[in-house]
C-alpha cells in the first residue's frame, strides 16, 4: 500500500491521503474544486465539476493511471438542481464506457462548496 501525493490536487487539509495505491487499485480522497492554476475555489457548477475532475485526474497520474482507468466514481452535490449541468461536464472525461457512479444530494460540504467528487481506478 502506497500513498499517492501529487502537488498538482490539492494538499490533504486533514488526517488524509489524497490517494492511496494498493496494486492493482487507486483510491481517491474526495477531491473539492479548487482550481490549482488560480488557486481559487470554483462558485459556478460547470467550473466546480471541471476542477473537481482535473484534481481527480492528477492524482490518478501521479500513480500512472488515466481517467479510461476509472471503475467508480461518488460525486456528493449541494444541489441536485445542478445535476443536468455537473452531468454535461462529468461525460467530457471519460470515454465511451463510463465508470460506475453513484450521486447523491448533501447539506453541507466542506469549504460550502458546490461539489466533491471521489474514484476509485484499476490498473488492467
Amino acid at each position: 500500500m502506497k500513498n499517492v501525493v501529487t502537488s498538482k490536487a490539492p494538499a490533504a487539509i486533514g488526517p488524509y491521503s489524497q490517494g492511496m495505491d494498493i496494486g492493482n487499485l487507486v483510491f481517491t480522497s474526495g477531491q473539492l474544486p479548487l482550481n490549482m492554476e488560480t488557486g481559487e475555489m470554483e462558485t459556478e457548477i460547470k467550473a466546480a465539476t471541471k476542477a473537481s475532475l482535473t484534481n481527480v485526474e492528477a492524482i490518478f497520474a501521479q500513480a500512472g493511471l488515466t481517467m479510461n482507468d476509472v471503475i467508480k466514481t461518488t460525486v456528493f452535490i449541494s444541489d441536485m438542481n445542478n445535476f443536468a449541468a455537473m452531468n454535461e461536464v462529468y461525460a467530457t472525461f471519460f470515454g465511451e464506457i463510463a465508470p460506475a457512479r453513484s450521486c447523491v444530494e448533501v447539506a453541507r460540504l466542506p469549504k460550502d462548496v458546490l461539489v466533491e467528487i471521489e474514484a476509485i481506478a484499476v490498473r488492467k
